[in-house]
This record gives structure tokens, C-alpha cells and sequence, in this order.
């Protein structure tokens, strides 16, 4: 049976950067561009009276910034997913971008396999954070962690697996343990970091440095 597919929209102030997406992602079938604004507003005005399933938001737009259409995009379509996809790797703005909504967040040297990968478990309701940008967020960490929960090597290792995506099957094939074992592991996890599932659990994660 096929499935209908994701309805995306790209909000990009550079006509070429939507082309380049628009050509990575026509030849997917389980995606289709539903459309594209160059400003905030326009996008705005567009969801007031239409819908859409994941949206990809570069930061730099010339009217609302990314980090202040994310709040504004949740208010109009709170079930929307949002995707940050920009050039900017400073560790502040992907903060920001988190803590205000967004699933995901990508660079745009991101592979079209990948950035269908993220959309895809985005609009399932996980988060997808590129292995480049886990490694931004792990190196911007201060000394100013003193609160930080105690994880075991293991522990942070199976957080990381977690965060990109991987089963609790996949991950005790690649670890070489029992599924059993990777479930023990999610569980001191959720219990450490004070959450009740996956996605709470990455985004937690990620706004504390430890991944």
C-alpha cells in the first residue's frame, strides 16, 4: 500500500539553495514539496490557510529569523515539524533553534538520503540532529557542568546511537549485547535525565551537552 507522502516546505532566502533542494528531493517518493517562501512572512501568511507536515528553515532570512519564526511558525500549526537547515554551526544558535521547537537540525552540505532520512523520522515524532551537529553541541561544552548527570561510557555511547536514530535492535547488533541490555540502558537513561520517552530523552540530552 502506498503511503501519502510528507508535505514539506522550504523557507530559504537564496532562490538557488531551493532549487538545489527542490532537485535532491524530486526524485523521492516518499516526500513531496508542497512550497517554497523566501521570507517569514509570506510562509506565515501561508499557514494561516494551509498545512504541512515538516517545514526546513534556514536561520538567515531577511525579514524574521529563524530562531524567531520557529515560536511563530509552533502558535499557527503546533503539530508541525520543524527542521533547522542552515549554514550556521555556532553552537548558541543551534541552542536557540532547539529550545524553541525545532526536531531536527542540519547542515546544507547535508546528502539528499540524509535529509530525507531526518524528515522522515520528524514527521514519526523523533528528533534527527546530523552527526556533525551532535559533534558541535558535545564540543561547545563548558566547565559549567557541575549538575550534570553522572553517565557511564557506555551510557553516552548508547544516548548517541539513540539520538541518530537507531532501534534498540540495531543498536545491541552493533554493540555486540542483548536487546535486553540496550532496553536496561534506555531506562537508567530516562531515569538519569528525568524523562519518560526517546524523544524528551534526545532533547534533553543535547541541551545539556552530553551529546
Amino acid at each position: 500500500m502506498q503511503h501519502k507522502p510528507i508535505h514539506i516546505i522550504i523557507i530559504d532566502d537564496h532562490p538557488m539553495v531551493i532549487e538545489g533542494l527542490k532537485t535532491l528531493l524530486s526524485d523521492d517518493k516518499r516526500v513531496l514539496i508542497k512550497n517554497q517562501f523566501m521570507n517569514g512572512t509570506d510562509t506565515l501568511t501561508y499557514l494561516e490557510k494551509n498545512s504541512a507536515d515538516i517545514v526546513l528553515l534556514d536561520v538567515n532570512l531577511p525579514d524574521i529569523n529563524g530562531v524567531e519564526m520557529v515560536p511563530k511558525i509552533l502558535n499557527i500549526k503546533s503539530n508541525i515539524g520543524i527542521i533547522g537547515l542552515s549554514t550556521y554551526s555556532e553552537p548558541s544558535i543551534i541552542n536557540q533553534m532547539i529550545k524553541k521547537g525545532v526536531k531536527g537540525y542540519l547542515l546544507k552540505n547535508v546528502t539528499g538520503e540524509e535529509l530525507v532520512d531526518a524528515i522522515t523520522q520528524v514527521h514519526q515524532g523523533d528528533f534527527y540532529f546530523s552527526s556533525e551537529i551532535q559533534k558541535i553541541l558535545a564540543d561547545s561544552v563548558t566547565q559549567e557542568s557541575g549538575d550534570l548527570p553522572k553517565l557511564t561510557r557506555r551510557e553516552k555511547h548508547i544516548l548517541t546511537l539513540i539520538a541518530e536514530g537507531k532501534t534498540t535492535n540495531k543498536i545491541a547488533e552493533e554493540l555486540f549485547i542483548s536487546p535486553l541490555t540496550v532496553e536496561t540502558h534506555r531506562r537508567n537513561l530516562m531515569q538519569k535525565l528525568e524523562v519518560s520517552n526517546a524523544a524528551s530523552l534526545i532533547k534533553v540530552a543535547i541541551e545539556k551537552h552530553l551529546i
